[in-house]
C-alpha cells in the first residue's frame, strides 16, 4: 500500500483514469466506456502474434528475476510463485492490430505484490519487462502498480497456453497488450524510462487504447 500511495496521484492522472470523453464506440461497457477504443473490434477467439518463437519452460526451471533499482533483488520459483496471494479478476485485453478480447477471467498474482517483495528504491520510476523469446517492453510505475496490473497463470479457468505466454505472462488491461510481456523472465525496475523491443520500432511509448495511441 505504501509503495501504490507513492504513486496515487500519477495514477489518477494516466489518460484511461483521467478522460472524460474516451475515444470508441459502442454501449457502454461496466466502467461506462464504449465496448471497444477506437478502431478496434470484438472477437471471441485469441489470435496468437509473437516474435516467431514460442518458448517452452518447464514449470521446474521458470524462475522469475525481479531486480534493478530495488532494495531486496529476489528470484522467484514457481513454487515461491504460487505461494503469493492469488487474485482473480476480469478484465478486456486489447490488440494493437484492432481486436479486442472482452471479460477474459484471469488468475494470478499482482504486478503490485512482486515488486512490494522487491522494494523499489525511492528513485524507481519505470520498469523494463524481459521475455524468456528476449522480448522487452517498458512501462512507468503508475501504470504498473495499477490494481488490474497482474503476472498471470490462469486464463478463463485453464493454465495459460505456451502459445499464449505461459507459464506466465503479465497482462495490462488499460494499456495495448504489447506492455505485458508472454514468457515473463525478469522484471527490471529502473530510475528513467527504456523503450523495449517495440517501442524502439515505432510502437507508441504511452500506448492509450482510449486514445488511439497505437504509434509514436
Amino acid at each position: 500500500m505504501k509503495l501504490r500511495a507513492r504513486f496515487f496521484d500519477k495514477m489518477k492522472a494516466t489518460p484511461a483514469a483521467a478522460d472524460g470523453k474516451p475515444l470508441g464506440s459502442g454501449p457502454p461497457n461496466r466502467h461506462g466506456m464504449p465496448v471497444v477504443p477506437i478502431g478496434q473490434h470484438v472477437t471471441s477467439g485469441w489470435p496468437v502474434l509473437d516474435l516467431g518463437t514460442k518458448p517452452d519452460v518447464p514449470l521446474d526451471r521458470w524462475t522469475l528475476r525481479v531486480d534493478g533499482a530495488v532494495e531486496e533483488p529476489l528470484t522467484l520459483t514457481w513454487k515461491d510463485f504460487l505461494a503469493l496471494p492469488q487474485v482473480t479478476d476480469v478484465s478486456d485485453f486489447h490488440c494493437v492490430t484492432t481486436w479486442s478480447k472482452l471479460d477474459v477471467e484471469w488468475k494470478g498474482v499482482a504486478f503490485a505484490t512482486v515488486a512490494a517483495l522487491a522494494r523499489p528504491r525511492a528513485d524507481a520510476t519505470h520498469v523494463l519487462v524481459h521475455g524468456y523469446d528476449g522480448y522487452t517492453t517498458n512501462l512507468p510505475l503508475e501504470e504498473a502498480l495499477k490494481d488490474d496490473v497482474f503476472l498471470v497463470h490462469t486464463a478463463e479457468g485453464k493454465p495459460l497456453p505456451r502459445e499464449h505466454g505461459g507459464p506466465v505472462r503479465m497482462i495490462t488491461p488499460q494499456l495495448y497488450a504489447w506492455k505485458g510481456s508472454k514468457w515473463i523472465k525478469r522484471i527490471e525496475f529502473l530510475t528513467h524510462d527504456r523503450p523495449g523491443f517495440w517501442e524502439t520500432r515505432g510502437y507508441s511509448n504511452s500506448a492509450h487504447p482510449w486514445r488511439d495511441d497505437r504509434y509514436s
